[in-house]
């Protein structure tokens, strides 16, 4: 998807309604959606191929032409003739978050359309170390492709890690890291709980989800409390690094990407939690969504080992 921004001041209410007027001042368009985690990837030194669909009008040659100054390879995009590219405007008025608008389409995939993404992932999935399922609830990731895609990957040895959402949340089944934040667990398992003061109930359904899907690893984002993740009996709780939040928007893509990178390198469940933890943290300072400063993210894991 391509993520637009809108930026400007606000120096007065409309006379029309209560709502501020902005003096726009400028406008961008940036790769967003499962790009933004290809960006992240590529930041962190690792070679990324988008494998999803959009549409063939318009914003799909801007999304093309976008992935061509960025040096991404569009060998794994789909084109599609009657489907829309997923475009979310953004409005900032004196940096602060106003108003978004989405044009998109979310509608499944028919089955067509669905082996076409399917095909691209069977052609590709012999020179990659890693697969990440990265779900925006935008119809791309139906039942079908998520299912006969973890069958590849797992055919062929290969990591897979999900960033779900609630629809389809229990077709990710026998992948190898599962990250769903607090708020998509519950949803997700229809569950309600206290994570301040209710630790067993939250611990309750990680059981319950690992019984449903049978992921080796379980890594929960949980905002301002931290990250916990378990893999097999061993589970570890890792607050969070006080910071300045600028904007959560994109920390998601960036959390999964650097917990991928963690695993396709060989390190330990409670490592890579730590090392993603932090850079979820990190990208929030920062107005948009933006991939991982690799230096950055250096520094503070220096810091981490130091202390």
């Amino acid at each position: 998807m391509i993520d637009a921004y809108m930026r400007g001041q606000v120096t007065r209410v409309s006379p029309e309604a209560p709502v501020p007027i902005i003096n726009l001042s400028k406008t961008e368009e940036r790769l967003g959606g499962a790009a933004n985690v290809a960006l992240n990837l590529m930041s962190l030194g690792a070679e990324p191929i988008l494998c999803s669909l959009v549409g063939n009008g318009e914003n799909g040659s801007l999304f093309d032409r976008l992935m061509s100054e960025k040096g991404l390879s569009s060998d794994g995009i789909v084109k599609s003739e009657n489907r829309k590219t997923t475009v979310k405007t953004r409005v900032i008025g004196n940096n602060q978050h106003l108003l978004r608008i989405d044009d998109e389409e979310v509608t499944p995939l028919n089955s067509d359309q669905e082996s076409l993404v399917i095909s691209k992932v069977e052609e590709l999935i012999g020179s990659i170390d890693a697969v990440i399922l990265e779900d925006y609830n935008k119809g791309v990731l139906t039942d079908r492709v998520i299912r006969e895609v973890i069958a590849i990957a797992n055919k062929n040895n290969v990591i897979i890690t999900v960033d779900p959402k609630k629809d389809n949340f229990f077709s990710y089944e026998n992948v190898t890291l599962f990250k769903p934040n607090l708020k998509e667990l519950k949803e997700g398992l229809n569950v309600e709980f206290d994570i301040e003061t209710d630790k067993e109930g939250f611990e309750n359904a990680i059981q319950q989800l690992e019984a449903k899907i049978s992921n080796k690893i379980s890594f929960v984002t949980l905002s301002e409390h931290g990250v916990f993740v378990k893999a097999a009996s061993d589970q570890t709780y890792i607050p969070a690094h006080i910071r300045k939040i600028a904007d959560v928007s994109g920390a998601g893509d960036t959390v999964i990407s650097v917990a991928t990178l963690c695993l396709a390198i060989g390190l330990d469940p409670k490592e890579v939690a730590e090392i993603a933890n932090l850079s979820g943290g990190l990208v929030c300072e920062v107005s948009g969504v933006i991939p991982i400063d690799k230096n950055l993210l250096m520094d503070e894991v220096l810091k981490l080992i130091e202390a």
